[in-house]
């Protein structure tokens, strides 16, 4: 296998042919230490480098206090809930759903809870639902009275029972 030649001036230690770091002339194969740096050296690494001293040890030190979190307000999940129920449910349940988001949002900021979020989304998701369900049925019974509308002015149609 052939490596290719160091052009740069830096040294390889897996390199074949090239000299460890250091001075060959100091015990050991110890490597001199630069002008301008203290007397010193680590293993490994070629002596153009400083030293620079370790970090400090990591401990654990002392714990954390814990802080207990703040509790969800149980309206704004059962608010969150009922919207969403309202789409298997054809809207019944997400007018509830709106409604107890509203009532959630004032005990949160009366009590300091958490779940403010939960009941946002519950109030938004809730009307949305409701109105798309509101809108749907006002367009199926307006189709239904246009059906009986065209049905009842088709010629042929006579209201009239038949008698016998």
């Amino acid at each position: 296998m052939t490596y290719p030649q160091n052009s740069g001036g830096w040294q390889d230690q897996s390199w074949p042919g090239q000299q460890p770091y250091g001075d060959p002339s100091q015990p050991s194969g110890a490597p001199a230490s630069p002008a301008g740096y203290q007397a010193g050296y680590q293993a490994g690494y070629p002596a153009n480098y400083p030293v620079t001293p370790g970090y400090p040890a990591y401990s654990y030190g002392t714990p954390a206090v814990m802080v207990p979190a703040q509790s969800t307000n149980g309206m704004a999940i059962a608010s969150l809930v009922c919207s969403l129920a309202g789409i298997l449910t054809c809207g019944v349940t997400a007018i509830i759903g709106a409604i107890l988001g509203h009532v959630a949002r004032r005990q949160i900021r009366e009590r300091g809870e958490g779940g403010d979020g939960l009941a946002l989304a519950g109030i938004i998701t809730g009307w949305i639902i409701f109105g798309l369900n509101a809108l749907g049925w006002t367009l199926y019974i307006i189709f239904f009275v246009i059906l009986i509308g065209a049905a009842a002015t088709s010629p042929g149609f006579d209201p009239t029972p038949y008698t016998t």
